[in-house]
């Protein structure tokens, strides 16, 4: 009985999460520059690996849905309602950490980039730092020999969590300004060092698309915190 009712629990969360997302997103005007960086990412034919900052996960979410992505979910308690919303907005999920100890997590996005499909990681998740980059996020784009490209997202008005990473919630009817970043890689023979040196270089784009967006790492968009 427990057991169906953790299952009638879990679908009734998808459910509503997905109609949350919906009325929280469906008024907002998208804006996005960068996306030819993004054909470029895909060009030889292979998947490409988004990089998000976990605060911006939420109208990432909406405009990407259905597009059959696959995104890492924390084995977190929690994960298991995460990962009902991300089905129903039409995301595969991986359960488990995408670093070289999360093995279960790692092998999971790796056959999911066999399988042609697009990654999404929230390399500072999932809880923190903020926007601090962890190499080990890297690992699969790395082994895969994928492009990397980093995304980061501005809103002209929205709402902040009083969480670690201060999560942003769009006000209704506001502007939300999507970059994409040039793609970077990882040589698949470098080791640790490869991957430390590419986190640099992705920390310096997604300085320099936070900036674009309106978004800089000192003064994130004015909101009320909830």
């Amino acid at each position: 009985m427990s057991l169906a009712r953790s299952e009638l629990g879990y679908s009734v969360a998808g459910v509503l999460g997905q109609g949350l997302v919906g009325s929280l997103c469906s008024t907002v005007r998208f804006e996005r520059v960068g996306l030819e960086h993004v054909r470029e990412g895909r060009s030889g034919g292979r998947p490409v690996v988004f990089l998000l900052w976990h605060e911006h996960q939420l109208p990432l979410i909406y405009l990407h849905r259905g597009t059959g992505a696959v995104v890492l979910v924390s084995e977190h308690a929690d994960g298991e309602y995460i990962t009902r919303v991300m089905s129903r907005l039409g995301y595969g999920t991986v359960r488990g950490s995408s670093t070289r100890g999360g093995v279960g997590g790692l092998r999971g996005l790796v056959r999911a980039a066999r399988a042609g499909r697009d990654l999404a990681i929230t390399p500072d998740g999932p809880q923190g730092p903020r926007r601090v980059l962890k190499p080990g996020a890297l690992l699969v784009a790395q082994m895969e020999n994928l492009p990397i490209i980093p995304v980061a997202v501005g809103a002209s008005r929205a709402w902040r969590l009083g969480s670690w990473d201060r999560f942003m919630v769009p006000a209704p009817l506001t502007r939300i300004n999507v970059a994409y970043g040039t793609p970077s890689r990882v040589a698949r023979g470098s080791g640790e060092a490869g991957r430390a040196a590419t986190a640099r270089e992705l920390d310096a784009k997604f300085s320099e698309l936070c900036d674009s967006v309106g978004e800089a790492e000192a003064a994130p968009p004015p909101g009320p915190d909830v």
